[in-house]
């Protein structure tokens, strides 16, 4: 299946992933199925609200974080103070079931990719994706970057708390390996993100730093009715957006309470659609839809006097008033000096016809 990702970022269209991560689990649980069922529930209902693409996250609480791992997440949302135990809690997928879901979203043309965060899901989920997504977390674990950069695909990596220098080394591993297209995507981790610390306009000096790459923006703030934070990061550049994604952001725990909803989905798509109405095109040219305007408020050339036939034409017969149907007055060079070849009365819009051509 071709990367809905890609192609959309060759044409120049935006495009919004729903990471799932693990959220299925606790959906799961509220509607009393299996975690499957609620997985492809939710790819679905990403189906439905338009989005392009959807993300889950492949780990083993044994080989992502040690036991005494500390939280760094809001606790009054997820009152888990270690992230072994809260990995632990939603690490049951394996190859198998990645692979049901990648082939489920296949069936609905739903683009499935999911971030590998060992070794061995990076090796298994390489024939399930056509892009790898790499962690903010592993940044600077330059070791797993190249492993995922050498299986030869598009890379999208999240640069949140990473400084410049982390980043430009993550950029230099992954090229090393591969040619493919990489999506640099802004991050704040800060969960959830307070729109204060957004700091969008670091997508302008990342879009400034990297001109080479494609700037997304993972968001981690509340979602707000207007989507301003996600309007914003696309006026400003980011091409990708990445957002978690839920069916119920009242539930507790884990990346429900700053996820978007299908009804979020819906409007920040509808938002970009008029962004994308209202910006309009670069192309520096007068618009189909202003040239009568154009024609009627610009000015011609006029005769200031009744001009006879013969007449030599001088500055001080002429004046300058709409419609721009005449001779435009940047031509007053071409016409100063010539004959009148017919009289011409007084606040006449002149023509070139009226005059005689170059070697009469």
């Amino acid at each position: 299946m071709e990367s809905t990702i890609i192609k959309r970022l060759s044409e120049g269209k935006f495009i919004l992933i729903a990471e799932i991560g693990v959220n299925y689990y606790d959906i799961a649980t509220k509607e009393g199925i299996t975690p499957m069922e609620a997985a492809k529930k939710m790819i679905t209902e990403a189906k439905n609200a338009g989005i392009h693409a959807v993300k889950f996250q492949t780990y083993k609480a044994s080989t992502l974080a040690a036991k005494a791992s500390p939280s760094y997440w809001d606790t009054n949302e997820e009152p888990t103070t270690s992230q072994y135990e809260l990995f632990k809690k939603f690490d049951s997928f394996g190859r198998d079931e990645y692979r049901e879901l990648k082939e489920f979203a296949d069936s609905v043309s739903m683009e499935f990719l999911s971030t590998a965060f060992d070794f061995e899901s990076a090796d298994y989920l390489d024939e399930l994706m056509n892009v790898y997504k790499i962690s903010s977390s592993d940044v600077s674990n330059l070791p797993f970057i190249e492993y995922q950069a050498q299986k030869g695909k598009p890379i999208i990596i999240s640069a949140g708390a990473s400084e410049l220098k982390e980043i430009e080394a993550a950029i230099d591993t992954i090229r090393s390996c591969n040619d493919e297209p990489i999506v640099l995507m802004h991050c704040v981790l800060e969960y959830p993100t307070p729109l204060k610390d957004a700091n969008l306009l670091k997508i302008v000096s990342l879009r400034n730093q990297f001109p080479e790459l494609y700037i997304g923006y993972s968001d981690h703030t509340k979602p707000t009715e207007s989507c301003d934070v996600i309007k914003t990061a696309y006026n400003l550049g980011a091409k990708v957006v990445e957002k978690h994604f839920t069916l119920d952001k009242t539930l507790k725990g884990n990346d429900h309470y700053h996820a978007m909803d299908p009804t979020d989905a819906v409007r920040i798509l509808e938002g970009i659609e008029f962004l994308d109405m209202i910006r309009g095109s670069e192309k520096i040219c007068c618009l189909d839809t202003e040239r009568i305007a154009r024609e009627n408020a610009r000015r011609s050339i006029v005769s200031a006097v009744d001009i006879k036939e013969g007449d030599i034409i001088e500055e001080g017969m002429l004046t300058y008033k709409r419609p721009g149907i005449g001779i435009t007055p940047d031509r007053l060079p071409w016409l100063l000096g010539r004959k009148a070849v017919s009289d011409i009365e007084e606040d006449t819009i002149l023509t070139e016809d009226m005059f005689e051509k170059d070697g009469e």
